[in-house]
C-alpha cells in the first residue's frame, strides 16, 4: 500500500516529500479494502453454508461413533454385573441352605430329645392302628366294635398330633381313672 502511495504521488508530479493527492489515495486504498472485505464477506456467506453442512455431517459422525462406543461399554457392564449379581445370589443361596440344614437338624434333635415322636412313625402307628381295626372287625365284634375302635383310632390321632409328651407323662388320679372304666 505503501508503494502504490508513492507511485500515484510521483505520477502526479510532487516531490518525494510532498504529497497533495493523499486524500484520494487514501479514500481509494480505503475503498479496496471494503470492496475486499466484501468479497470476502460474500465467499464466507456463500461457502459458509457448505462449511457448515460439513461440519454437521462430521459431528453426525462423531455421535454415532460415540453412541456405539457407549453401548459397548454399557453392555460390558451390564454383563459384569449381571455375573456379579448371579455369583452373589449362588453363595447365598448355598448359605441359606446350609443354614436351613443345621436349623432342620437342631430341631429334629431337640424334638427327639423330647420324646416328640416324628411324622414317620405317627404314620407307621396310624397304619398300625388300621390294622388292628380291621382285624377286631373281621373277628366277629360287628359294627358297634368297629365303631368305638374307630372313635378311639380318631381320638387317638388327634391326641398323638396334639400332645404327645403330655400324654406320656401326665397321671391320672385313681378317682377319674375308675370314672372313666
Amino acid at each position: 500500500m505503501v508503494t502504490k502511495l508513492r507511485k500515484t504521488s510521483e505520477e502526479a508530479g510532487a516531490a518525494p516529500g510532498e504529497s497533495p493527492d493523499l486524500a484520494g489515495t487514501v479514500k481509494e486504498s480505503a475503498q479496496q479494502i471494503w470492496l475486499a472485505g466484501l468479497g470476502a464477506f460474500s465467499k464466507a456467506q456463500a461457502e459458509g453454508g457448505k462449511v457448515f453442512q460439513a461440519l454437521v455431517k462430521e459431528g453426525i459422525t462423531i455421535q454415532k461413533r460415540t453412541q456405539v462406543a457407549a453401548g459397548e461399554k454399557l453392555t460390558d457392564a451390564t454383563s459384569r454385573m449381571a455375573s456379579m449379581a448371579s455369583d452373589l445370589s449362588n453363595k447365598a443361596s448355598g448359605q441359606w441352605d446350609k443354614l436351613e440344614t443345621i436349623f432342620e437338624e437342631r430341631v429334629s434333635r431337640a424334638l427327639k430329645k423330647l420324646g416328640v415322636p416324628t411324622s414317620r412313625e405317627i404314620d407307621q402307628l396310624m397304619s398300625r392302628i388300621d390294622e388292628l381295626n380291621r382285624t377286631v372287625a373281621s373277628m366277629g365284634g360287628g359294627q358297634v366294635a368297629a365303631r368305638k375302635a374307630a372313635r378311639k383310632t380318631t381320638a387317638a390321632r388327634t391326641e398323638a398330633v396334639k400332645r404327645p409328651v403330655a400324654k406320656a407323662t401326665r397321671k391320672r388320679s385313681p378317682a377319674r381313672k375308675a370314672a372313666r372304666e
